[in-house]
């Protein structure tokens, strides 16, 4: 797709979403595809499903992957997804593969990060050793 017409999606989109009153359904039509989206404070989280796919199924995965943000961030805020976005995605992709529910559990998705977190921080360690040893040498 081109990127003039994802970025008129998008547009298209965003002004259907915050147009609406907080009090409305979470659900909307857009073209051939259904739109879900959930307001967490100021963050707004949304989705484009196909017709056949649930969005109640669809907002309840929102809500998890808001709750293992919320737990990872403590209380997740819009700059932690500004300033850590390949995070963001890192969470999003322990939770969903292929559009589908991988892991329903919050502790296993942390879990998994956490260990990501680890190895990224001992190989940064080796870097600036290296990096160091090399300066000296």
């Amino acid at each position: 797709m081109p990127p003039k017409a994802k970025s008129k999606i998008v547009k298209d989109v965003t002004q259907l979403v915050l147009g609406r009153r907080t009090r409305m359904c979470n659900f909307l039509e857009y073209k051939d595809t259904k739109v879900v989206y959930r307001r967490y404070a100021s963050l707004f989280f949304v989705c484009g499903i196909g017709s056949a796919d649930n969005e109640l199924v669809t907002l309840e995965i929102v809500h998890r992957y808001v709750e293992v943000l919320d737990r990872y961030f403590g209380n997740v805020c819009e700059l932690d997804l500004i300033f850590n976005f390949q995070k963001a995605y890192a969470i999003l992709d322990e939770l969903i593969i292929a559009g589908e529910l991988q892991e329903s559990s919050k502790k296993s998705v942390l879990r998994v990060v956490a260990q990501s977190d680890s190895i990224e921080e001992a190989e940064n360690s080796e870097d600036t050793l290296a990096r160091l040893g090399s300066r000296s040498g």
